[in-house]
């Protein structure tokens, strides 16, 4: 089997984990919280902020990937709070265009650096060597 890892130069470095492996055709994604790559701490402004850079975060390594948000086919979505989706489902629905990516979300006791947010997805595609 043939895999490899990616990591965004736009992120900070990953720890003992990429930020993405490449196989057979997909691509497969570790969580992002909505971490400023610039500060290195969690951007303020409650569930939709941390969302929408969660989701940068993402569009910065799925582009290190050769991929974009349209070739995403499945998300995870990890919440410390779920009184917070409807929040978050309004971001999700600004980022991706029909036909959406199947979804799951899981209500979580904590996160990393106490996020509210964590995503991970799955995409199709991405480069075909390293």
């Amino acid at each position: 089997m043939s895999r490899y890892g990616i990591n965004s130069k736009k992120l900070p470095k990953a720890g003992p984990y990429s930020h993405a492996v490449a196989t057979r055709g997909f691509v497969f994604f570790s969580g992002q919280v909505g971490l400023d790559p610039k500060s290195g701490k969690l951007v303020e402004g409650g569930i939709a902020a941390e969302t929408r850079q969660a989701f940068k975060n993402v569009a910065a390594v799925l582009k290190e990937a050769d991929c974009d948000l349209g070739d995403v086919v499945k998300v995870t979505v990890f919440l410390t709070d779920m009184t917070e989706f409807g929040k978050m489902n309004e971001v999700y629905a600004e980022t991706f265009e029909e036909p959406h990516p199947a979804r799951t979300t899981i209500g979580v006791a904590a996160l990393p650096m106490g996020a509210r947010v964590e995503i991970e997805v799955i995409a199709e595609g991405g480069p075909l060597t390293p």
